[in-house]
């Protein structure tokens, strides 16, 4: 019998409202008041950003993920769906509250503060295992949050892969500073991993993002280490491919810039493409992703992004 997935990716973890404040002059200090320039809700989680811009590139997404029963759930639930992604697999817990990130942006970074409510209990136990044949390809984020998930996960991918469904993995920060939890096992399973700089170092304990993408790569299938306004480095089967970022746009709001990255990655990856032609898809979602509020808030379809790669001579 032919497999025939029903989505070309499912996004499987971590789910959460954003909360974001723009325009502070300055870092927030104790027994001080700041003012800030704007604020807004919006869909949060790097898996969950990375699956709305995916489907937003016109491919067919799903999400395997948990949320309490509360607004905030519903909220997330609601803005996944009209970005084209199906919610059918999402658990809703009475029992637990639905995640939060407070992000701060100023000086063009962030510092994001994070309860992680219903995804620290996220786990292999709230889902079928059958849902692994809806797919094409699986995508986690945030492996260092999903304190439950993480510990399923080296089986959930291995059971992917004999099925013949390619996986993605990104790491996250860790706040204990372990950078472990068995990602180790994982990344074996793993055909794309995307940290970011500093947490490819941290994770490899390497000095440089050369050695760190060499160690990377010997035990995943692609290793891609974004690094923000320097671009993306990428190894993968001895070969290593760099790319500079398009940063000629003004910046609002970097939520999700990463993950808008995997986006564009993961669309080429799908197709096909060679790592070189995929950087450049993910460099593109990024730039855009970066003139609006919201990691999900950008008018991310493959119309735009293609004129981006075209307009800096990447396609």
């Amino acid at each position: 019998m032919v497999f025939s997935p029903r989505f070309d990716v499912l996004a499987m973890g971590e789910l959460n409202a954003d909360l974001i404040i723009t325009g502070l002059k300055e870092a927030p200090a104790l027994n001080r008041e700041i003012i800030a320039g704007s604020f807004r809700k919006t869909l949060g989680s790097s898996t969950a950003l990375c699956a709305a811009n995916i489907a937003k590139l016109g491919l067919k997404v799903g999400f395997c993920g948990k949320v309490g029963s509360d607004e905030d759930g519903r909220f997330v639930l609601r803005e996944l769906q009209a970005r084209g992604v199906d919610t059918n697999f999402c658990k809703i817990d009475p029992s637990a509250e639905t995640g939060i990130t407070l992000g701060l942006n100023w000086g063009g970074d962030r510092a994001l503060v994070t309860v992680p409510g219903a995804i620290s209990t996220f786990s292999a136990a709230d889902f079928d295992p059958a849902v692994l044949k809806t797919a094409g390809h699986i995508h986690v984020g945030s492996f260092f949050l999903q304190t439950a998930l993480r510990r399923d996960l080296p089986g959930i991918f291995k059971a992917a892969h004999s099925l013949g469904v390619t996986t993605s993995l990104d790491a996250g920060w860790d706040d204990t500073g372990t950078w472990d939890f068995g990602i180790r096992d994982l990344l074996p399973h793993t055909d794309v991993f995307f940290p970011s700089e500093t947490e490819a170092l941290n994770v490899t304990g390497k000095p440089s993002v050369e050695e760190a993408a060499a160690e990377l790569a010997g035990l995943c299938g692609i290793a891609v280490i974004k690094r923000g306004k320097l671009g993306a480095y990428c190894a993968s089967k001895g070969r290593v491919y760099r790319t500079a970022s398009y940063d000629d746009a003004p910046v609002v709001d970097t939520t999700g810039a990463g993950d808008s990255f995997n986006a564009g990655f993961i669309y080429g990856f799908v197709r096909g493409l060679p790592p070189e032609r995929c950087l450049e898809y993910g460099n593109a979602c990024g730039n855009i992703c970066v003139g609006v509020m919201g990691g999900a808030n950008a008018d991310l379809n493959i119309e735009n992004v293609e004129a981006v790669m075209k307009a800096h001579g990447r396609l």
